[in-house]
């Protein structure tokens, strides 16, 4: 494998987005089509959630395997830099942590749906667990 000079990773992760994501989009269409209404990325509550479900009291996080860390493939730290990625992603992992500990003190349910479970063959199972999800006291 050929290394990309800094540059060309400094492209790589400009391009990178947090929020209007492919996976948040999938999401948010298939909620819609299941006949939810949401807000989206209400900063008044703790880690600004994808989709806030007032009604129902209940938020929705889609996240990044790499990112948010997740127990699957597409999320292996990076080699080199190991420093600068360890502290990062561990950061992340405790703001995660935090924003759900206070998020769920503040009597919201809480869902998480990781990038590598939003695939087309899995969408119909993902859409029973969100209207379970929701529809659960």
């Amino acid at each position: 494998m050929d290394k990309i000079s800094t540059a060309e990773r400094s492209e790589i992760m400009r391009r990178v987005r947090s929020k209007s994501t492919g996976p948040e989009l999938t999401v948010r269409s298939l909620v819609h089509r299941l006949g939810y209404r949401f807000r989206l990325h209400r900063k008044d509550l703790p880690g600004s959630p994808d989709l806030v479900f007032p009604r129902f009291r209940k938020v929705i996080f889609v996240h990044g395997c790499f990112w948010h860390q997740h127990h699957c493939p597409r999320a292996v730290r990076p080699q080199s830099r190991s420093d600068y990625w360890n502290r990062k992603l561990d950061g992340n992992l405790r703001r995660d942590r935090k924003n759900k500990r206070l998020l769920g003190a503040g009597g919201w349910g809480i869902l998480v749906i990781w990038e590598c479970q939003i695939k087309p063959p899995l969408l119909p199972a993902l859409g029973r667990r969100i209207v379970r999800f929701l529809e659960t006291p």
